[in-house]
């Protein structure tokens, strides 16, 4: 996870920020998901 989402999430726990956190948490699994693709694409794209 990048730093600077996990700051921004502790900050909106600390503050009880629900509205925040649930955007941090889509925003980390978007990032999380095409990070995945972006991997499983170079993965396949090195086996043919």
């Amino acid at each position: 996870m990048p730093q600077w989402l996990s700051n921004q999430l502790k900050r909106a726990f600390q503050q009880k920020d629900l509205r925040q956190v649930r955007l941090l948490n889509d925003c980390w699994f978007y990032y999380r998901n095409k990070q995945q693709a972006n991997q499983e694409t170079q993965s396949a794209g090195q086996e043919i």
